[in-house]
């Protein structure tokens, strides 16, 4: 499966910068995949990570700057199976995705980290996210242990 942005998008993509000041971006994935790890890697930050579910249960927000020296605001979202909420984490995973949050722009692009051992449980959320039409980033990681 490919999660490349079709050139026929492009246009919806650059219509969610049209007005904006700051860059959003959205790390999602499943419980457990190393979501925060890569969160405090870009940001700098030192948000709590642990080696089991549930460690994240609210959205965190930190700045991340890109090549070319742009800052964009990054959240590092709860772990989430797919965007059909079935619990208060994945609620806000889901709402931050699909631009429901009052407070937070809807993202303009998500990296959605996969755990590599176990692929198949992963790209149910990726497929969601791809459907959306949200330019994605498939961050494979557990490579060590695939």
């Amino acid at each position: 499966m490919s999660l490349h942005q079709p050139v026929n998008q492009a246009p919806v993509a650059a219509s969610r910068l049209a007005g904006r000041r700051e860059r959003w971006i959205a790390i999602a994935g499943n419980p457990n995949t190393g979501k925060t790890a890569l969160f405090n890697a870009i940001t700098g930050l030192r948000q709590k990570v642990g080696n089991y579910p549930g460690v994240t249960v609210e959205r965190k927000i930190g700045t991340v700057v890109l090549p070319g020296g742009t800052a964009a605001k990054c959240v590092d979202l709860p772990g989430c199976y797919s965007l059909v909420a079935r619990g208060q984490d994945e609620q806000i995973a889901h709402d931050v995705l699909v631009g429901q949050v009052d407070d937070l722009p809807e993202p303009e692009a998500v990296i959605l980290v996969a755990d590599a051992s176990n692929l198949q449980r992963n790209l149910y959320l990726a497929s969601q996210i791809q459907e959306m039409g949200t330019p994605c980033v498939l961050a494979l990681n557990m490579m060590d242990v695939a």
